[in-house]
């Protein structure tokens, strides 16, 4: 039997082919395992084998990430994360190892995770800020609406194309369901609601470019080119700034804010997390903190029992 260390590129390949993972998350794993390497052999266990690892070694792994790495708990789960993967990789081939429940994940605090998120008010003077007697300004509130409908991640939404929506069959009084493919080549179904579709509509009647892309950079020089992740993320920048929002939003604020709105308003957390296409539950649990915490500020605000004379 090889020892760990010299089964981490097949774990690597594995994830290329069997799990059909793009090339970032292949080299987010490669940096999430090298803490372990490292560790194994400032241990003098680089010659450790699956079934030789054991409870003690991950406590005193999870020591060194936490005393000589000094590593946030937040920053700890993502290298422990990429362990138990690892454990899988071995259990799906049969080589004797250690249990994945056996590594437990760090505990992390509100605090830690340090999640933004915009409450309706904040959301409804963001979807405001653009001009929409302009292409841009228009396109600017299609990309708005449309992030905060679908909860969809950056990278998705710069992907999506025009021939998605065919608008001469497209109800604009209801939900439209679309398929994606997202992160790590997972298919889901996202919904976009009337709003958002209606923004879209009146984006794409005053478009005249033959580009495929659902939304393309307008200013000058830029020959109608796809928007990339960095364009979405200054657009919506730029409105939190001139929205006077105090948290500066970013695409994935929105994305936090729908989630967190769908729990607040009662959504199984089961239910959130097809919505939002995470592949664990643990992922799409950090928001029940976040609607819960949300809720409590809500109850002291205004629940009446506080205007009651004693």
């Amino acid at each position: 039997m090889k020892t760990i260390i010299e089964y981490i590129p097949d774990f690597l390949e594995y994830c290329e082919i069997e799990k059909n993972l793009a090339d970032k998350s292949i080299k987010n794993y490669d940096e999430f395992l090298k803490p372990f390497k490292e560790w194994l052999i400032l241990s003098n266990l680089e010659g450790l084998k699956p079934n030789e690892l054991t409870k003690d070694h991950i406590w005193d792994y999870r020591l060194y990430l936490s005393r000589t790495k000094k590593l946030s708990k937040t920053t700890q789960n993502y290298y422990l994360i990429a362990l138990r993967n690892l454990l899988n990789y071995f259990a799906e081939y049969d080589i004797p190892s250690l249990a994945v429940n056996k590594v437990k994940l760090s505990r992390v605090t509100m605090k830690e995770k340090k999640i933004k998120f915009l409450d309706l008010e904040q959301i409804e003077k963001l979807l405001l800020a653009p001009d929409i007697s302009t292409l841009i300004g228009l396109r600017d509130r299609a990309i708005l609406e449309v992030l905060f409908s679908t909860g969809l991640r950056v990278a998705e939404l710069v992907s999506l194309n025009r021939n998605q929506f065919d608008f001469k069959n497209i109800d604009l009084s209801h939900d439209y369901e679309l398929m994606i493919v997202g992160k790590g080549g997972y298919s889901r179904t996202v919904y976009f609601s009337p709003r958002s579709l209606q923004f879209l509509k009146l984006y794409l009647e005053k478009r005249v470019d033959n580009n495929p892309a659902l939304f393309v950079n307008h200013s000058k020089n830029s020959k109608n080119s796809r928007l990339s992740i960095r364009s979405v993320e200054n657009i919506v920048n730029k409105y939190s700034q001139l929205a006077g929002l105090k948290t500066i939003a970013t695409p994935h604020t929105l994305r936090h804010s729908y989630a967190t709105d769908l729990l607040t308003q009662g959504v199984d957390l089961r239910m959130v997390q097809e919505f939002l296409g995470h592949r664990s539950i643990l992922t799409t649990q950090i928001y029940t903190h976040l609607s819960k915490k949300y809720l409590k500020d809500i109850h002291e605000k205004y629940h009446g029992g506080k205007k009651i004379k004693e």
